[in-house]
């Protein structure tokens, strides 16, 4: 009996009930288009079809979980087993503690709320378009440097105005000595026009 609850014997089943009904399948495609042997097909197949009928009628259901041996007595319909939240019924079946329960579960949705908040957060920035970044910190540096080189444009403008304004100085000095020497000689040319 232990072969027949083994993963050899579920995978020795499928193979014959999936090879059937896909022989089954065949003759009738071969019944339908009248091709060549389309009724040997389509016995061969049901033929199949009956012996896997057969074969899963003898070897009974297959139960999947087994949960008689994690809890005692599961299978009879008489059984005294509690709900999970209730409590011991009597002191042979043990139960879980309600109270503990709630708070463990509580944590836990307090945390897998958080995590949800975290991965919100995550596909935010993901959602993020990146791709034009590089150009606009190419076009930010491409004007900071722009900025220094007027910057020292500026800067060597207010030297050449320093200079520019020295020698307006200089030139409004000798225009005034210039002016007097000037005054001089229309005054000495008027003196020597009266005489």
């Amino acid at each position: 009996m232990s072969f027949l609850k083994s993963k050899t014997f579920k995978y020795i089943k499928n193979l014959i009930i999936g090879l059937g009904a896909s022989v089954v399948l065949l003759g009738a495609l071969f019944k339908l288009e009248s091709w060549e042997y389309a009724s040997e097909m389509l016995i061969a197949g049901l033929c199949i079809e009956a012996f896997i009928f057969a074969f899963l009628g003898i070897i009974g259901p297959d139960k999947d979980y087994y949960w008689e041996k994690l809890y005692p007595g599961l299978s009879d319909y008489d059984s005294k087993i509690s709900p999970l939240m209730a409590g011991p019924i009597d002191e042979e079946v043990p139960g879980i503690n309600g109270e503990v329960m709630e708070q463990q579960l509580g944590g836990m949705l307090n945390e897998l709320q958080g995590m949800s908040k975290s991965l919100g957060s995550l596909k935010a920035l993901q959602e993020v378009d990146f791709s034009g970044t590089g150009e606009q910190m190419k076009t930010m540096s491409n004007f900071y440097t722009r900025m220094n080189e007027a910057m020292a444009d500026l800067s060597d403008s207010l030297e050449d105005t320093k200079a520019y304004k020295q020698q307006l100085s200089a030139l409004n000095q000798n225009l005034g000595s210039l002016n007097s020497v000037y005054g001089n000689v229309l005054t000495a040319m008027s003196n020597i026009g009266n005489k």
